[in-house]
C-alpha cells in the first residue's frame, strides 16, 4: 500500500478550516500572572489555543506552562525539540504539576517580540485515556530566534474543563493574547 494511502487510512487528513469553532479570546490588557480559559463546552472532539506573548522577566530561561481543571498534582509530562540560533537541544520532564508549552520572549528581547504558537489538545473530553498535547511554537529577534516543538500529555482520564496558563518567572505581559477554538469531528 502507499504511503499515503496509510495516511489516509490512519485519518491523519487536514482538518478544514471551517472544522474550527472561536470559543474565547483573552487579550492581556496589562500584566498578569496567569490566563484562564473557564467553562469550556464539552461539544469538540479537540481544542487548539493560537496565541502571541512575552514574559516580564529579563533572563532568557522563561517557560510558558499550563495546567488543566486546576490540577497541580504531579499529572504531567512534556517532551521538546528546541533550535536557539544554532543550537538544538531536545528534552523530557516527567511528573511535574505542569506542562511547559513554551520558551516565553522575555523582557530583554527587543522591544515589541512576542513568542507566537498553536497547542492542540487532543480528545479533551474522552474519559478513556490520557488527553494528549502537541505545540509549534518559535520567536525571532535582532538577537535570537527560537522555534521549537513540544508534546504532552495530561495524565488524567478526567475532561478538560479549564486551562490555566502562566510563566515559571514573571508576568504574562501586556498585549499578549490567547484564542481558544473547539475543533468539530468529522
Amino acid at each position: 500500500m502507499p504511503i499515503l494511502g496509510i495516511i489516509a487510512s490512519q485519518d491523519y487528513v487536514r482538518t478544514p478550516p471551517s472544522s474550527y469553532e472561536s470559543i474565547s479570546t483573552v487579550n492581556v490588557t496589562s500584566n498578569t500572572a496567569s490566563v484562564s480559559f473557564t467553562s469550556i463546552p464539552a461539544t469538540y472532539t479537540h481544542l487548539q489555543i493560537r496565541g502571541i506573548l512575552r514574559a516580564s522577566y529579563n533572563l532568557s530561561n522563561t517557560s510558558m506552562r499550563n495546567t488543566f481543571n486546576s490540577d497541580t498534582g504531579n499529572n504531567y509530562t512534556s517532551h521538546n525539540l528546541n533550535a536557539v540560533n544554532t543550537t538544538v537541544s531536545t528534552g523530557d520532564e516527567s511528573g511535574n504539576p505542569f506542562i511547559v508549552f513554551a520558551r516565553g520572549a522575555w523582557d530583554g528581547l527587543t522591544a515589541g517580540v512576542f513568542t507566537s504558537f498553536v497547542m492542540d489538545i487532543l480528545d479533551y473530553t474522552n474519559t478513556n485515556k490520557y488527553k494528549t498535547v502537541r505545540v509549534l511554537t518559535g520567536y525571532t529577534s535582532s538577537s535570537e530566534g527560537q522555534i521549537g516543538f513540544r508534546s504532552g500529555a495530561y495524565l488524567s482520564t478526567n475532561a478538560i474543563t479549564s486551562i490555566n496558563m502562566f510563566s515559571n518567572v514573571g508576568d504574562i505581559m501586556q498585549y499578549s493574547s490567547f484564542a481558544l477554538y473547539g475543533i468539530k469531528g468529522s
